[in-house]
Formats: C-alpha cells, sequence, structure tokens
C-alpha cells in the first residue's frame, strides 16, 4: 500500500498548475494516497512571537520559534510505516483464508475509518460540506480505496502476496505515464522517459515473460495491476477536482474513507453471504490491516511530510516491496524465483528515475 507516492501529490494540490507534477505512488495504501487540502509540508507552520527579552521588547523584529517536534524520532516513524505497508499483502492474504474479498476490504475500510473519525474527534475537526465536494470525494473514494483495495484481495486468492506487493510498486509507473497525457504541465525528459522503459522491463522480468508467463495467474496478476493503476488515476481525478478547496487533510480523508466505506457496505451483501463462522486469525488480520495499515498508516505519513517533506516520507514507496516479499517468503512460506527480486529492483529503479529531478543550476 503508495504506496508515496501520496505526499508529492498532497504536497502539489494546493498549487495545480506547479510544473512539478510527478505522480508518486502509496502503498496499497495501503492506504494510499488521498486528497487533502494545505499543502501538508506547511500545515505546521512555526510560531511567530516576539523573543522575550530581560531589557524589555525586542528591536530585531519577531524571532521564529520551531514548532514542537513528536516524541518519536521521525527514523522510527518512517520504519513503521514501512512495516505496516509491507505487511498489508500478508494481512490481505490472511484474511482471504477467511472471509471473501469485498468482506475484507469492508473490513479494512471499516477499521481505518474508525481511527480517521477518533483523530478527527480528537482534534475537533469537521466533515467537509458541499454537495459538490462530496461528488468528487465519492469517487476518489472509488478509485483510490475500494476499487484498488477489492482488486488487491481478489487478486491475492490466486496469486502470492509477494507478487501482489510487486504490482504495487509500479504505481508510480503509471502515474507518469498518465501524467504526460493528462497533466499539460508535465514534460517528459529523456531520465522519466528512460526511468518508465526501465520499470516496465523489470514488470516483464518479474512476469517471466521470456518463459510465455509459464505458472503465471493472469487474471490474478492483472487484477493486481489495475488496482496499482487505479492509484494515478485517483490522483489525477482529486488534483483536477479537490485541489485548494479549504479542507484539511484530515477533513477529506476522513470523509472519503467513510463514503468508501459505505460504497462497500452496499456492495458487498449483493455478492457474498454472511459467514457461517468467524475465524480468528483472519478477523485479527482485517482489524490490523484497517486499523493500522490504512488508519494510523494515513496519519503517520501526513506527519512525516509535515516534518521531513515529500521527498523523504515518499522513500517508504521503495521498501514496500521488500518488506512484502520478505513477510510473504518468511511467514506465509511463499515460494520465490530468481526473476522476481530481480524485477523488483528494476522495477524499483524505473520508479526512481520517473520521480528523479534534475539539480538547479547554481549562477555564479
Amino acid at each position: 500500500m503508495f504506496y508515496e507516492i501520496l505526499s508529492v501529490i498532497v504536497k502539489r494540490m494546493s498549487a495545480p498548475t506547479e510544473p512539478r507534477a510527478s505522480l508518486p505512488t502509496t502503498p496499497d495504501t495501503p492506504s494510499a494516497p488521498l486528497p487533502a487540502g494545505p499543502p501538508p509540508a506547511e500545515v505546521p507552520a512555526p510560531d511567530v512571537r516576539p523573543a522575550p527579552s530581560r531589557s524589555g521588547p525586542s528591536r530585531s523584529g519577531p524571532v521564529r520559534v520551531p514548532a514542537p517536534r513528536p516524541a518519536l524520532d521521525w527514523r522510527l516513524r518512517f520504519g513503521a510505516l514501512s512495516l505496516v505497508w509491507g505487511f498489508s499483502f500478508l494481512l490481505i492474504k490472511v484474511g482471504t483464508n477467511g472471509y471473501a474479498p469485498f468482506q475484507v476490504t469492508l473490513g479494512r475500510l471499516f477499521f481505518g475509518t474508525l481511527v480517521l473519525v477518533a483523530a478527527m474527534a480528537w482534534k475537533r475537526e469537521r466533515l467537509p460540506r458541499g454537495a459538490r465536494t462530496w461528488v468528487h470525494l465519492a469517487v476518489a473514494a472509488l478509485l483510490l480505496n475500494a476499487l484498488p483495495f477489492s482488486l488487491f484481495a481478489y487478486s491475492e486468492l490466486t496469486i502470492p502476496s509477494t507478487l501482489a506487493g510487486i504490482c504495487n510498486a509500479t504505481s508510480p509507473l503509471w502515474g507518469m505515464a498518465l501524467s504526460l497525457v493528462a497533466l499539460s504541465e508535465d514534460r517528459p525528459t529523456r531520465r522519466r522517459v528512460a526511468g518508465l522503459g526501465i520499470g516496465f522491463l523489470g514488470v516483464l522480468t518479474v512476469l517471466g515473460a521470456w518463459q510465455g508467463f509459464d505458472g503465471l495467474d493472469g487474471p490474478g496478476t492483472a487484477m493486481a495491476l489495475l488496482a496499482s493503476l487505479s492509484y494515478p488515476v485517483g490522483w489525477i481525478y482529486v488534483r483536477r477536482t479537490l485541489a485548494g478547496s479549504g479542507h484539511s487533510h484530515l477533513s477529506l480523508t476522513g470523509a472519503q474513507l467513510l463514503l468508501a466505506t459505505v460504497q462497500l457496505a452496499v456492495v458487498t451483501p449483493l455478492f457474498t453471504t454472511v459467514p457461517s463462522r468467524f475465524a480468528l486469525a483472519p478477523l485479527l488480520a482485517v482489524i490490523a490491516l484497517g486499523a493500522l495499515g490504512t488508519g494510523f498508516a494515513v496519519l503517520i505519513q501526513y506527519g512525516l511530510v509535515a516534518e521531513v517533506g515529500p521527498t523523504t516520507a515518499q522513500m517508504v514507496t521503495y521498501f514496500i516491496p521488500v518488506i512484502a516479499t520478505a513477510a510473504g517468503v518468511a511467514i506465509l512460506g511463499e515460494s520465490l524465483t530468481w526473476s522476481t527480486p530481480v524485477g523488483a529492483v528494476i522495477v524499483l529503479a524505473g520508479a526512481a528515475l520517473t520521480q528523479s529531478r534534475p539539480r538547479p543550476r547554481r549562477d555564479g
């Protein structure tokens, strides 16, 4: 779950004409990229107040007092976010062992929404107002939550969690390709085009194209790739419709997850039946997937973007497939051929190139 993705898109959403228009990825998001209001890097604005002086008021003007830093170092929170999002694919696999994919997704969204609602109550934030905003949020909820979460859950019925995690890492590649078409301010560069080509070469390596995709479950893999494609489509839509809406990230994200939960609550009974028994391990996996991988992960991500900036925060994207692969092999006993880790490295290298920017020239 670019998940990274999220941070750069969110940062630029208040300035839709800014030339830096790369579309980073999000984990499966695990809870991936969600709409936001003001740029998160500017949310914790430092206080500006006169410096105290024993000899009277200072004549040198106001002194910038930095905002208090969180008690937990950002590196520890970065590591926790990487683990939570990396383990999300394992939790999906465990959840689908006891419940239908739609039920796993509904539970994930429900428990994730509970976390954000609690955070909104703690900060005394209200849900956004305006029918138009809610309509756009409903579309965003479908593209960024309900659809990709469901596709990943269905894909893991037939493919390993390791492959699903690697497919998720293709989101920045899809995003870069789509942004060149949908966002006029994006300009292709040789480096970004090369990154796109290298990334999709890595995808072919992971899938074992030279073997004719032998032993690969086509529908399951296609669903995982479509899930990763759904994220950048949603980000582009959010950028065009909700940029500069004036609402906070927490308010928009909470409303979006609430709408996604309602969407799944309507769809799930149409395609599933109530389980005859509630398996404990899959149930705990769904709760962890929602509360940690969707709820707390989003809060941690925004905090990281605010403290260390989107460039550093989005680096979590490159740890997710590594952790997902290690967890799938070590805990679930999933098999791993040489082409999977090699292809994953190539995918991540290509994704890094698509997000890179040339260093500004210094005059003089």
